[in-house]
């Protein structure tokens, strides 16, 4: 093989230098790539595929890279989409991709036998290699102190010795990336019959992959690693690709090699493993010298409590506990803080501009819709800040290989729990968790389950309910209320695995992945990593998603506003709008009358008269605003809409009110509460707990022109049937626009949607029929 220099370091160079970063899992990839990158990094999506593509840059003494993270993986021999990603980008096949000038290859001090395999397939690519010896500390505490320049000379290529997570090594790193380096010097070598039928297979490539102008796609190096691949690698994503691409021939000619390398007593399952592990052991003889180790091994003191399958739950039932804990109410503080500044800089708008469309639309839709968005970050930079904890300091493969098998009976990855859990502080953070799970099909088989998970919107619609139509006075007692509650939860837990069982033997059924999974030795873990997480998956959240959610609010708005005018109770013509805005005008002289007469010290019998006054005169204008907003919102397109469908909601024992505040409420199941509040004329600032909205509620009769003209709206039935539906629906336009993201497809959100709301219907339609016919 030819060796090629790549110059990097002059100060004259005009391009940039582009680094793949390349590791098996839980070598400290990602911490390296940060403590390269910094802060500039972009974060996107392959084409065509869901594989994330990360990209960061940095200067060095007047050189500049480009440093691309490739996905972690244990082998060149690709078995997901992830990995046949990463193979694409090293031989330059993929689209709009450069091919790598260096490629920087990390590996696990502590574990070198084992993660040296794949930087010897790196160094059949042709391409200059860089080896980081990371984690340098914990093999010391092993036992194992390397010679890197030993191990350097052994091997033939530049090795930097590295502590990637305390930042030990980072500039020896960068000057050897900077400096001149050289293809490897020193290659696996293979029995004749193996080379030779690996050449023959090389040849045959190189000669008939051509790209659209007829040119060879392969160089020789990339030629023969791909016929290795197919040599060794039997119906992998490597030969299926190529097949596609070249047909029976290739099959054919794959098929003999095959055999003919059978017959010789070569076989092809073994043979590349066998040759590599003997040429990595021949290397690493002597380079190293033994050093004491502690007289105790804590890390098998700690894995025998931590994984033992009762101690070990409860440990991992109590940090669960925990994190769900933070999520749900450690961020309710930054939450209500983060509503409190939309709503003064809602008043401060408000106040000055004129009431119209213009006003309407940047308060009640550009800034609420700003604030839909971030409100959620405090919860999910601190799922993000526990899960990066967790992974950082080893815990989160114990964690998975407890929840294993639990979550195999429903054909999930046991790293499908922890996302699955924090779901019920909000799906949106959770969906963003499943980045921990590195299969495809269970990664998306537990985004399309994750919502089903009763999130913290859901709760003030099960309050509201439960509070204002579950009876007390049954044999239950005051336990009944708490029985629904929790039963509206447990729906959650009981359908999300029966669905996930489905999509694994239908629309995602394929071969089963192997559990295995690699326990890392502890460490403490890296504080500028977990914030750098924190960061990162917060912008993430903000940039990517925050754009459709806040589109999605101003559609909302405008549906709820338009047609401004129409006519009140008396048949007159009314501007909503101006009206609303008078009322709202004669509540703040009323009430500034009020603190008047407060501030004015002691009461005269005139002066408590007068007060008395004024406050029945500010309930009044409160209740006839509550009234002019109903008639607006009633009268606006959405309310149009929940009148159209109201034939298709009959069924499930609701009215065209409630069709309304559904509809309302599919961007967002938080505002339900407001719209009906709005819709029953108890005004907009109610919440669950308002005793006028579940009197209003309560009082709500069928229209005239209905068969049930007269009757109560609101039974038992009907709040069960609505519970159900809130607890089975996607009503969230968040989650759908993250799931898009990380889907990088519109089909799994639309298809979330569609499933979700169709099952959230039978449900409901069960739920209030059955009821009914019990006599609820």
């Amino acid at each position: 093989m030819q060796n090629s220099t790549v110059k990097t370091g002059s100060p004259a160079a005009s391009t940039e230098t582009t680094v793949a970063l390349v590791g098996n899992p839980n070598t400290g990839k990602t911490t390296l790539f940060n403590a390269l990158s910094g802060l500039r990094q972009h974060v996107g999506n392959y084409p065509g595929v869901t594989v994330e593509r990360k990209v960061g840059r940095f200067k060095w003494r007047g050189a500049s890279f480009q440093i691309i993270d490739l996905p972690g993986t244990y082998s060149l021999a690709p078995r997901s989409p992830d990995e046949m990603v990463a193979v694409d980008v090293l031989l330059g096949l993929q689209p709009g991709e450069r091919r790598p000038d260096v490629i920087l290859s990390i590996v696990d001090a502590s574990n070198l036998e084992r993660n040296l395999y794949l930087t010897t397939q790196l160094m059949d690519l042709g391409i200059p290699v860089v080896l980081a010896l990371n984690m340098t500390d914990l093999a010391e505490a092993q036992g194992r102190l390397y010679d890197a320049a030993k191990l350097q000379e052994r091997l033939g290529i530049p090795v930097v010795p590295l502590q990637a997570h305390r930042g030990i090594g980072l500039d020896d790193l960068r000057k050897a990336l900077a400096h001149g380096v050289a293809s490897p010097k020193a290659q696996v070598r293979f029995p004749d019959i193996y080379e030779q039928e690996a050449r023959y297979l090389a040849d045959f490539l190189q000669e008939n992959l051509k790209d659209p102008h007829g040119h060879n796609l392969l160089d020789q190096h990339s030629a023969w690693f791909l016929a290795l691949r197919l040599l060794s690698d039997q119906n992998g994503y490597v030969e299926r690709d190529l097949t596609k691409r070249l047909g029976a021939e290739l099959t054919s000619r794959v098929r003999e090699a095959r055999e003919r390398l059978n017959t010789a007593g070569c076989p092809v399952a073994a043979t590349e493993a066998a040759v590599r592990y003997a040429w990595i052991r021949e290397r690493l003889r002597d380079t190293f010298t033994e050093v004491p180790r502690p007289s105790r091994d804590w890390t098998d003191f700690l894995d025998r409590i931590l994984t033992h399958r009762v101690w070990g739950m409860v440990i991992f039932l109590a940090l669960m506990f925990l994190v769900f804990q933070a999520i749900f109410t450690g961020a309710q503080p930054l939450m209500e803080g983060i509503l409190a500044a939309q709503a003064y800089v809602a008043d401060l708008v408000r106040n000055s501009l004129s009431p119209g469309p213009l006003r309407g639309l940047i308060v009640d839709g550009i800034i609420e819709g700003v604030g839909s968005v971030l409100v959620f970050l405090p919860q999910i930079v601190i799922l993000f800040g526990f899960i990066a904890i967790l992974e950082d300091c080893g815990y989160m493969a114990r964690a998975a290989y407890l929840m294993d098998k639990i979550m195999a009976r429903c054909g999930l990855s046991g790293k499908s729990f922890i996302p699955l859990l924090s779901c019920f502080a909000c799906a949106i953070p959770g969906i963003m968790a499943t980045r921990v799970i590195e299969d495809r099909r269970d990664r998306l088989a537990t985004i399309l389950v994750a919502p089903l998970m009763s999130c913290s919107a859901r709760l003030p619609v099960y309050v509201l309910m439960t509070a204002a139509f579950i009876p007390t006075n049954t044999w239950l007692g005051p336990w009944l209320p708490g029985l629904v509650l929790f039963c509206m939860y447990l729906i959650g837990l009981i359908v999300a695995p029966l669905i996930a069982w489905i999509l694994k033997r239908t629309l995602l059924r394929g071969e089963t992945p192997i559990f295995l999974m690699e326990l890392p030795a502890y460490k403490w873990p890296s504080p500028g990593m977990v914030l750098y997480r924190m960061y990162d998956r917060g912008k993430a959240f903000v940039v990517r998603a925050g754009t459709i959610i806040l589109a999605t609010m101003i559609v909302v708005w405008a549906l709820l506003y338009f047609p401004v005018e129409g006519t009140d109770d008396t048949g007159n013509p009314v501007n909503f709008d101006l009206r609303m805005a008078d009322l709202e005008a004669a509540q703040e002289q009323v009430q500034s009358e009020l603190v008047s007469l407060h501030e004015a010290g002691d009461q005269t019998p005139e002066l408590e008269a007068k007060t008395t006054r004024l406050e029945q005169n500010l309930e009044a204008l409160r209740e006839e605003a509550a009234h002019i907003q109903g008639i607006w919102k009633r009268n606006s397109i959405l309310g149009r809409m929940g009148r159209a469908v109201e034939p298709v909601v009959v069924p499930l024992g609701w009215d065209w009110r409630i069709a309304m505040a559904v509809l309302a409420s599919f961007p967002a199941r938080e505002v339900v509460v407001g719209t009906l509040g709005v819709i029953y004329d108890a005004g907009s600032e109610v919440d669950e707990y308002s005793p006028s909205l579940h009197s209003q509620l309560q009082a709500a009769r069928w229209g005239p022109d209905s068969p049930r003209a007269g009757q109560p709206v609101f039974t038992v039935a009907t709040a069960l049937s609505l519970m159900v539906f809130f607890a089975l629906c996607c009503q969230c336009a968040s989650t759908l626009a993250v799931i898009r993201r990380e889907t990088n497809s519109w089909l799994w959100p639309l298809f979330t949607f569609t499933y979700m709301t169709g099952l959230a219907y039978v449900g409901a339609l069960i739920v209030y029929q059955t009821a009914t016919s019990l006599g609820g």
